[in-house]
């Protein structure tokens, strides 16, 4: 913390004027903390790429999931290993999360093969795992109901979206997500890439994928008898100069403590939306992109007939906060909040670094290294100034504010999108991951597994063949299953 801040703050607090909650608070969100962070230790046991990390909610221990079919609970303080086992999954592990409130023994999964799996940690260290429900393509995430040990919901690239009861273990099929009219012709569904639930109020969640429309619902509209249509958003939220972008895409959200809505667009920026930035449960009629120009006010959010200066005006108010800097083309990348009051957002980069900047203004303060390829996830400790990271490398790092030194950012680190088309042709379950993987895997059974080190050189040879060839429309990357090596058998 900054001396100067520092020193009147510790006096209020001495005097009563600054509870010790409100001063801890303070101390923990210091850009200080920020520009300290290094990293405390390597964590690996995994054999393939590392695609799910997730504290606990006391926060003591870590889960990840990998391309190896693994789930691995960490003691990431100290690096131990408190147990491994196979998930049951026949393809990578896209996401793992503890149940809360269930002694950290119930945990659950999704992943490539599109199965929604269910672990039980019994005595003796013993476990228990079984199939809940099935998508109808790769399951790229889940989202748990804020402090229920029983309830979560999945999304999948079939666009289904599914909400689970451990209780009954049953799965309700609650929708599918449809594109906006104009393009049912050619675009049946919504390739779902993200999901997340509103910790302030855990009735609304948020999905997005294949298109620019962050979709957000609210689970007391679904009437249980299945009398209603339950697929019309409560409200969209989406960039007013990417409104009608159908070369864009969506690869992670996030909700802040505030209700704040995080969104990372694919070969775009990431942008913040508060409640009153929805375009409301009918987007307004797409413009042409050729009309179109990054100035925010030449679309407005707001609906009916008003002056062009009132439009300007109230976008002037709306216009979400911008993140930038970060490159997302390569793969499906998280993106997160970080702080005890989440003062700070997060991501990973196709440049193999964690990208960090204020919430509040939008700058860039920090830069890690923290990949040789690709950092997919970044997570963030429930309560204390703690990241983990993780990607195409088949290891998790862990990120504390140790360093004697404070960081400083280098020179030229902002990089230019790369041209667009990715995620519209890697959305789909056609796409080139399965041109790829398939005879990869039919190889793999022939020889026993002895490909891992053709699979790693197929994958260097991927990424510096897109890394050289900014200006080429050819990504030859699989989103979250960026590397198929080191299954378990």
């Amino acid at each position: 913390m900054n001396k100067r801040k520092a020193l009147p703050d510790l006096c209020n607090r001495e005097v009563g004027h600054l509870s010790p909650r409100n001063f801890a608070l303070r101390l923990g969100s210091s850009e200080d903390l920020v520009l300290r962070l290094q990293l405390l230790r390597n964590l690996q046991k995994h054999r393939g790429c590392v695609n799910a990390v997730s504290f606990n909610a006391d926060g003591d221990i870590l889960v990840s999931g990998s391309d190896d079919c693994g789930i691995i609970l960490w003691d990431w303080e100290t690096g131990r290993i408190r147990l491994s086992f196979h998930s049951g999954h026949s393809n990578n592990v896209f996401q793992a999360k503890i149940m809360p409130h269930s002694d950290d023994r119930t945990i659950v999964t999704c992943a490539a093969d599109g199965q929604v799996r269910h672990a039980q940690l019994l005595e003796n260290g013993r476990v228990e795992t079984k199939c809940l429900a099935k998508h109808q393509g790769r399951a790229h995430k889940l989202a748990i109901e804020p402090g229920s040990p029983h309830i979560f919901y999945t999304c999948g690239e079939d666009g289904l979206v599914q909400r689970f009861d451990l209780r009954t273990g049953a799965a309700t099929e609650l929708f599918t997500c449809q594109p906006i009219k104009d393009r049912w012709s050619y675009m049946p569904v919504i390739h779902l890439n993200a999901i997340a639930i509103d910790p302030r109020n855990p009735n609304l969640f948020a999905v997005a994928g294949s298109d620019e429309y962050a979709r957000l619902y609210d689970i007391r509209k679904y009437k249980w008898d299945g009398s209603t249509d339950f697929g019309q958003p409560t409200n969209f939220f989406c960039p007013p100069h990417l409104i009608g972008d159908q070369q864009v895409g969506i690869t992670g959200l996030a909700f802040s403590e505030l209700r704040e809505l995080l969104v990372s667009y694919n070969d775009e920026l990431i942008y913040l939306f508060t409640q009153d930035m929805g375009l409301g449960p009918n987007p307004p009629d797409p413009v042409s992109p050729k009309s179109m120009n990054s100035d925010a006010s030449e679309i407005g959010f707001s609906h009916g007939s008003v002056s062009s200066q009132s439009k300007m005006d109230a976008d002037e108010k709306i216009t979400p906060q911008v993140f930038k800097g970060h490159r997302n083309c390569e793969t499906v990348k998280g993106v997160n909040f970080f702080g005890p009051k989440c003062e700070y957002v997060v991501s990973g980069s196709d440049c193999g670094r964690i990208f960090i900047w204020k919430k509040k203004s939008g700058q860039l303060i920090r830069l890690m290294e923290a990949d040789k390829y690709v950092v997919n996830c970044i997570e963030s400790h429930p309560h204390t100034m703690v990241l983990a990271s993780s990607g195409i490398e088949h290891d998790i790092k862990i990120w504390t504010p140790k360093a004697l030194e404070k960081a400083t950012l280098p020179k030229n680190i902002e990089q230019k999108p790369k041209a667009k088309g990715w995620m519209y042709r890697i959305a789909y379950p056609e796409d080139l991951m399965q041109l790829i993987s398939l005879p990869r895997r039919r190889v793999r059974t022939e020889s026993n597994g002895e490909n891992s080190s053709t699979d790693r050189d197929l994958l260097q040879l991927i990424l510096t063949f897109n890394a050289n060839s900014d200006s080429s429309n050819e990504d030859d990357d699989d989103g979250d299953t960026a590397s198929q090596d080191d299954l378990f058998s």
